[in-house]
């Protein structure tokens, strides 16, 4: 006879700890994304992350959860009704995996795991909103940020993780989010951006990171949080959490070597920029496959993701699309590094989850041919095009009624006098002279990138940013 519910104090505590470690990711990719971008629009970047926690959060508890991990009703979403916010979930048997053979599931209260899945949906959404700096009204953040929210991450969460199509049919490996948020948010970037179309002056005028410290600043506080985001994901206490931690440590640490090994190549001069992209770029690699590949795996994964990442980041000048602060070239290409890795090393030897819990196959070097690769890739492909398309609708729809973009003069003087009536730093000389700390450092005077700052009237050549988001 099964014994009764029973929460489990480590799991519990655990999960609790990651969520925190999660949610502090946020305000770290605010910071990230501040520091990138131009002085005169880091409030209004920041803003947008901040923003993100508040209406996402209010959005996974009322019906977000539930349909992403609700019953599954036809393999595209769960049922909404099934944890709507209007219901209460305190009894004891309110425990997640709970069955009637195994009344305790993993021992952890429905809220906590709950809360958990909260905070991977706000820091999705506000990975997005790199990709559109300087030039969108705050309003249609909003409004896109719960369409998208609504339309994608939701149901995608539930492809992947909540017994959907993708994990449960195509039977692909995602631990933490390679798909789910990496590849989702990534392709919805280059959607907007294409819509809200290039920033004045770009790419003519160099427009770089305002605040170096803040991006490394920002960096480490991913860094941190992301052993939360991947061992968290294991969802207990035990060996794989272990694996995730150490892979995830790993891997990021190869691709910092990775990305500023491309700079000093291209450059001869690695950069402190260049370094925390390579961290970010790491640890979006890593997230699909901490828990599902070897340590030394994961070493050699970081390595191709910071070096490839730092490729893929010019691709935009190539290619014509302002993406600002990289979000296609980390996030999307990073996921797409890591999803399809596992094609590659994925292996029960290290996790036999991947054929008892998932249905999935080893990777082509351990054995199992190319058939999870296929399914990596496939998933992918359902993703980015469904992600895409719909956040190309939603962002065309809010451009042609509220307007998604700011007026050109908005632009040039400052997006956060513009749209928030306030200013990051004070520009103004101090007893009325010209020689400033700000504006020795270039903040405040001609192609400084605040407020009163003009678009260049002579082309200039395309500048490399070296920003990642």
């Amino acid at each position: 006879m099964p014994e009764a519910p029973t929460i489990d104090g480590a799991n519990t505590t655990w999960l609790l700890v990651s969520t925190a470690l999660v949610l502090l990711m946020t305000p770290g990719l605010a910071l990230f994304y501040g520091g990138l971008n131009r002085a005169k629009g880091v409030l209004n970047m920041m803003m947008m992350s901040f923003s993100a926690i508040g209406l996402i959060s209010i959005l996974w508890w009322f019906y977000g959860f539930s349909v992403a991990f609700g019953t599954d009703v036809n393999g595209f979403w769960g049922d909404p009704g099934a944890y709507l916010g209007t219901k209460t979930f305190l009894a004891e048997t309110d425990l997640w995996g709970a069955t009637a053979e195994n009344p305790s599931g993993i021992g952890v209260p429905l809220y906590v795991f709950m809360a958990f899945q909260m905070v991977f949906a706000v820091i999705t959404v506000a990975l997005i909103s790199g990709a559109i700096a300087d030039r969108a009204k705050f309003a249609g953040w909003l409004l896109f940020a719960f369409g998208w929210a609504t339309l994608v991450y939701f149901p995608v969460a539930h492809w992947v993780w909540g017994g959907g199509i993708i994990g449960a049919d195509i039977h692909a490996l995602d631990f933490a989010g390679g798909t789910a948020v990496h590849i989702n948010a990534g392709a919805a970037a280059l959607a907007v951006a294409l819509v809200l179309g290039k920033r004045l002056g770009w790419p003519r005028e160099g427009m770089k990171p305002h605040n170096i410290p803040l991006v490394a600043l920002g960096a480490g506080l991913l860094w941190f949080g992301w052993f939360g985001f991947n061992a968290g994901s294991e969802l207990t206490v035990d060996s794989i959490a272990g694996l995730a931690f150490i892979n995830t440590q790993l891997a990021t640490a190869a691709a910092v070597l990775g990305w500023i090994a491309v700079e000093w190549v291209k450059t001869r001069k690695p950069t402190m920029v260049g370094a925390s992209s390579g961290a970010v770029a790491g640890l979006v690699a890593i997230t699909p496959a901490c828990g599902f590949i070897a340590p030394w795996a994961a070493v050699l994964l970081g390595i191709v993701a910071g070096a490839v990442c730092a490729l893929a980041v010019s691709l935009k000048y190539k290619l014509g699309y302002d993406d600002s602060l990289d979000v296609v070239g980390v996030h999307f290409v990073g996921g797409w590094i890591g999803s399809l890795w596992l094609g590659l090393f994925a292996t029960n030897s290290v996790n036999a989850a991947i054929s008892d819990v998932v249905g999935a196959s080893d990777g082509l070097f351990y054995g199992g041919g190319a058939t999870q690769l296929g399914r990596q890739a496939l998933a992918g492909l359902i993703v980015s095009v469904w992600s895409f398309g719909i956040a190309w609708v939603l962002a065309f729809v809010i451009e042609k009624t509220i307007g998604f973009r700011v007026k050109g003069e908005d632009e040039v003087e400052g997006i956060d006098i513009a749209e928030h009536a306030e200013s990051s730093y004070d520009l103004s000389p101090a007893g009325g002279g010209t020689g400033s700390a700000f504006a020795m450092a270039g903040i405040g005077t001609p192609g400084g990138g605040t407020s009163g700052a003009k678009p260049s009237a002579e082309p200039a050549e395309t500048v490399s940013e070296k920003v990642a988001g």
